[in-house]
C-alpha cells in the first residue's frame, strides 16, 4: 500500500526550542529555494550609563536586503534628548553599509508612532484594536537612493 501516511496533529502552548527551530529551518529552506539566501544578520545597539546600566537600545535583523527593527527602547528619564533618533540613525547607516535599501518596523499607538513619522518613516498599515483600545502601526523607510522610485 503506497497511499499517504497518516498524520498526527499536536498543539502546544509551551513548545521546545528545538521544535520551533525545526519548523523555522523548513520554512527557511523553502524560502531560500525561491529567493536565494536571506543573508540573515542580527543587529544590536546599546547605550549604557557609566555604571553599565542599560539606558537605551535597538535590536533588529537584516535579511533580504531589508532591516527590520524589532525593538527600540529609551529609558523614560532620558527620553526627548535625541538618543532614540541617534540609535535609529546608526541602525539605518549600518543597514545601508550592508546593502539594505529599506527599513521596516511596527509600533503601538501608545508607543511612538509620531517619532517614526518625524524620522521619515511612512505608515503602510495598521491593525485596529490591537491591543484592545489601541492600534499596531507598521512603518517603512527608504534608506538608499537606489531604492527610491
Amino acid at each position: 500500500m503506497n497511499g499517504p501516511r497518516p498524520l498526527t496533529l499536536t498543539v502546544s502552548t509551551a513548545p521546545s526550542e528545538s521544535a520551533i527551530q525545526e519548523l523555522k529551518q523548513n520554512l527557511l529552506h523553502y524560502n531560500n529555494s525561491r529567493t536565494g539566501p536571506e543573508n540573515y544578520l542580527r543587529l544590536l545597539l546599546m547605550l549604557r550609563d557609566t555604571t553599565g546600566k542599560l539606558m537605551a537600545g535597538l535590536a533588529g535583523m537584516i535579511y533580504y536586503q531589508w532591516l527590520f527593527i524589532d525593538l527600540l527602547w529609551v529609558a523614560e528619564q532620558i527620553r526627548g534628548q535625541g538618543h532614540g533618533k541617534t540609535l535609529l540613525d546608526l541602525a539605518e547607516a549600518e543597514a545601508r553599509s550592508r546593502g539594505c535599501q529599506q527599513v521596516w518596523l511596527d509600533t503601538f499607538s501608545f508607543q511612538a508612532p509620531g517619532f517614526y513619522e518625524k524620522s521619515g518613516y511612512t505608515l503602510f498599515g495598521e491593525l485596529s484594536d490591537y491591543p484592545p483600545g489601541h492600534r499596531r502601526c507598521f512603518f517603512r523607510k527608504t534608506v538608499s537612493s537606489e531604492g527610491k522610485a
